[in-house]
């Protein structure tokens, strides 16, 4: 895997709870901050995600495309976030002929 080196500025505070918890993890700052990025993107993709299906401007298979998360991971947050299933027998025979 290719890899570039980015930065950004934190505040002090961040910074010294960042380097806290990667010392109570038994990890150095960078490699704390990795799985901080991923699990931040991965987050804020399933949000983007389930917002979109919820307000009814990207059906269940493209929200999970988003969400880079299988149909079923989708489905079961579904009901975490309160939200209802709209899934219509199209779109059923449609995912069926994608799997």
């Amino acid at each position: 895997m290719e890899t570039i080196t980015l930065s950004t500025r934190l505040a002090k505070n961040e910074a010294r709870k960042i380097d806290k918890l990667a010392t109570d993890l038994g990890l150095d700052r960078g490699a704390l901050l990795k799985q901080l990025i991923r699990k931040g993107l991965k987050d804020i993709q399933t949000e983007r995600a389930l917002d979109g299906y919820r307000r009814g401007t990207i059906t269940l298979s493209r929200a999970a495309e988003i969400a880079e998360r299988g149909l079923r991971d989708i489905l079961l947050l579904l009901p975490e976030e309160s939200i209802e299933l709209n899934y219509y027998v199209r779109e059923l025979q449609r995912d069926i002929e994608n799997i």
